[in-house]
């Protein structure tokens, strides 16, 4: 049986490891920057889940690169990415 979650649900989801992510001192802090914009886009409220989603994968995409970046904390944004690509509107 397949648990299929709501958007609010997903964005809950990535939520608690962009927070992981913030809160982590041994993390860079332009990525603990970024981590946090994306929190505040994804609980904005001013627009649809699937627009908040977008704006939020556009920025950590744009992060996810950083050379600067621990291995351990680029798979967390892999998944944060992959989470938040299945919220539609």
């Amino acid at each position: 049986m397949t648990l299929k979650m709501t958007n609010e649900e997903k964005i809950k989801q990535a939520l608690i490891i962009l927070q992981q992510i913030s809160d982590d001192n041994t993390i860079p802090r332009n990525i603990r920057k970024t981590a946090q914009e994306a929190s505040k886009i994804l609980q904005s409220k001013n627009l649809t889940a699937g627009v908040r989603a977008a704006n939020a994968i556009s920025l950590v995409d744009q992060i996810s690169q950083d050379p600067n970046m621990p291995p351990h904390t680029r798979v967390q944004l892999w998944q944060v990415v992959s989470t938040l690509e299945t919220v539609k509107d």
